[in-house]
């Protein structure tokens, strides 16, 4: 039987093929995409693709898959989906990620909806135990920090709960993140069900709004990476509330994709409202910027304004807010180029190619108010290691998508190249430590999160992600997909081999690269009209089922140095093989799962109606196959972390885990559906039985 594999290939650097292309000829033909140009980013962008399917040479999804929950978790022992450890990963990915892991990633985003606060029912975290987040009863609306199932932390969980507002920010990343895909599947059935959960969580922040100068008033630990803000001080010594730049940010960004949703729902009197919301919250973002331009991270109800650098109190800038604020475009173009260029201006928020949290270290946390910044903090706690100045995979990716919309892809390429670096070394450690440098990790080098060796986190997917989404910078509405072109002016052509999901149709996307402005536009080799240069507008009734989009752009990009040196080894390459060239026999805990799946797959292969289960199945099958290959490869001697004969049989038993996990995931399935499920469901159960025999 011919199965289609990837192999890895090793030789010394300058005779390296580069995919079926050669440097010299500077053509790349990849396993998801291809073009020409700068090969090494195009092996950023084609390897990027991997880390979306099961493969032999970077970390992949089938890794932090939780088969008893069928959802994803943290990964790294962690046992539980966080909202801001994920939001990188999930709003970024949309556009791209393909079944199973689509439906996958809504369940997992269902362990907050299914336990959203209704004013009644406890948080329950940790089981029925009289500890603080257990008993917590959120308002109604209320999403939280981490979820289970029929578990729930309505308030961040380190540090000092008793002190903690309810987590605001991250009920409106939830909502951001719900929205993207729900305009990405257009799904009315699915909007009607998730809408109404939506509307709560809005409802909820509203209830923060100050209407003295609509900007929202809340208190500590209630921001994106808790506990970072302290709120504001009291005489008295507790902690207050203050005006908090990044709930703004992040809810104008829900806001206006819940004006695209009542748009598409026909709802004109939600629609009106959700209007006159988004008006007004950006029309107050400008009391929040410093005189530079860029966002602070709060202001106190005096007027003292945290976050402003130079200042002899709270002078640092804030990474998070401002990254997300252009990322997600919430500001306009001037604003995202006055943000960017305090940043890249200031070398002490990047040390180390990613960008901090904030830099220099926070004088304002709750642990440490008014001290000398940072100073006084220990451990966890101290600049460059949590969330005071740390590095976070899930931040990182939207501050990729900023320097995608602004057009720096040199500031791409370190950015991601590092990060290639750590996953090539199976350490997608978070938070990277010691400012990004992470030369001792405090959770994934020891404790009870410490994994052989290996760490493979949901939050560093993020970036991988954020290299393939901000290519076209998609920008999903109501009615239309709009498309703004941002392929690196390196790259002279490229063409993506994954579909893009619009609704029910697929898009397969090229770009003839030569600058930011579109010059022309064909669908199915048909030229359409492009009504603005930097855009390219697509009505969803009026695309094809599948539809092959080449643009063609002009206006040139600006020369920038190229530096980093691509981690080419190991390397993706595709090739078609037999199972003779596969020299590593499946272990006996593996042997029989696979054939299992193997007959169940011949057994599927007539049914109609069980494409979902054809999808799960193949992908598992290819996590085993993934697998084999693994275990014959040399994967170097490591970039950032020694691959010792140690880590490397660590890594190969974390591929056999992620192998049996897709089974058991598969299994639970099978006996859910036996349980439950409907006619159809019951007689693919009975299949599965008889392959299992």
């Amino acid at each position: 039987m011919i199965k289609t594999l990837i192999f890895i290939l090793f030789f010394p650097i300058s005779s390296i093929a580069f995919g079926q292309g050669s440097q010299k000829s500077n053509v790349y033909n990849g396993k998801f995409c291809s073009g020409s140009g700068d090969v090494n980013f195009l092996r950023l962008i084609d390897e990027s693709f991997a880390f979306f399917h099961p493969n032999p040479t970077v970390p992949n999804l089938t890794m932090v898959y939780k088969p008893e929950w069928d959802t994803f978790s943290e990964g790294a022992g962690w046992n539980a989906w966080w909202i801001q450890n994920s939001y990188g990963f999930s709003y970024a990915s949309t556009p791209f990620i393909q079944k199973p892991w689509s439906s996958i990633l809504q369940r997992s985003l269902d362990l907050f909806w299914d336990n959203q606060g209704d004013g009644k029912r406890r948080g329950m975290w940790g089981g029925d135990n009289p500890d603080l987040l257990s008993q917590l009863v959120g308002p109604d609306g209320c999403l939280g920090d981490a979820a289970a199932p029929g578990q729930i932390a309505y308030k961040q969980g380190d540090g000092n709960v008793k002190i903690h507002d309810w987590f605001y920010e991250a009920t409106a990343a939830g909502v951001v993140m719900e929205s993207e895909i729900l305009l990405t599947s257009r799904n009315l059935k699915m909007i009607g069900h998730y809408l109404p959960k939506m509307e709560r969580a809005c409802n909820l922040i509203e209830k923060t709004r100050d209407p003295k100068n609509n900007l929202f008033l809340v208190g500590p630990a209630c921001n994106l990476l808790a506990p970072s803000y302290g709120g504001v001080r009291q005489p008295d010594g507790s902690f207050g509330k203050g005006y908090l730049a990044g709930l703004s940010v992040t809810y104008l960004a829900a806001l206006d994709r819940m004006v695209e949703l009542y748009k598409l729902t026909g709802n004109k009197a939600k629609l009106s409202e959700y209007k006159h919301r988004q008006k007004i919250t950006r029309e107050s973002l400008p009391k929040l910027l410093t005189p530079a331009g860029y966002f602070v991270k709060s202001i106190e109800p005096g007027g003292v304004k945290h976050g402003v650098l130079g200042q002899k109190q709270f002078g640092y800038m804030e990474g998070v807010a401002n990254a997300d604020a252009v990322a997600l475009r919430v500001v306009d173009k001037k604003t995202a180029g006055n943000i960017y260029n305090q940043i890249a201006t200031f070398p002490e928020i990047r040390p180390f190619d990613f960008l901090l949290t904030n830099a220099p270290g926070l004088d304002d946390t709750y642990m440490n108010w008014g001290s000398a910044s940072g100073r006084g903090l220990e451990g966890i706690w101290g600049f460059g290691q949590w969330v005071n100045g740390g590095v976070w995979g899930t931040q990182e990716g939207r501050a990729i998508l900023m320097y995608y919309r602004l057009g720096k892809f040199e500031d791409i390429r370190r950015s991601a190249i590092r990060a290639m670096k750590w996953a090539k070394d199976f350490r997608m450690d978070a938070p990277w430590s010691q400012r990004g440098e992470n030369t001792q990790n405090p959770w994934s080098d020891a404790g009870n999160f410490q994994v052989g060796g290996v760490a493979v986190m949901i939050d560093n997917f993020a970036i991988p992600a954020a290299t393939i989404r901000g290519l076209f910078d998609y920008d999903y509405r109501s009615d239309r997909i709009i498309l703004r072109p941002r392929v690196p002016g390196t790259i002279t052509q490229y063409t993506q081999m994954e579909p893009v999901r619009f609704g029910e149709k697929k898009l397969y996307l090229s770009c003839n690269n030569g600058g930011p402005n579109v010059k022309s536009v064909t669908i199915n080799g048909k030229a359409m009209k492009t009504a603005s240069s930097g855009e390219a507008v697509f009505l969803y009734d009026e695309l094809p089922d599948e539809a092959k989009i080449e643009i063609t752009t002009d206006g040139g990009w600006p020369k920038e140095s190229t530096t980093p040196v691509y981690p080419v080894v190991p390397t993706l390459v595709t090739e078609k093989a037999t199972e003779a060239k596969i020299s590593a026999e499946l272990p006996d805990s593996l042997k029989r799962p696979f054939a299992v799946l193997s007959t169940m797959k011949k057994l599927l292969t007539e049914e109609t109606g069980a494409d979902d289960d054809k999808v799960f199945i193949n992908t598992a099958i290819k996590s085993f196959e993934a697998y084999q290959v693994r275990t014959t490869l040399d994967p170097g001697t490591g970039y950032y972390r020694t691959i010792t004969p140690e880590r490397k049989m660590g890594i190969i038993r974390f591929y056999a885990q992620a192998a049996l996990m897709m089974y058991t995931g598969f299994t639970n399935r099978m006996a859910e559906y036996a349980k439950k499920g409907d006619t159809e469901q019951k007689h693919i159960a009975s299949l599965f039985s008889e392959a299992r025999k």
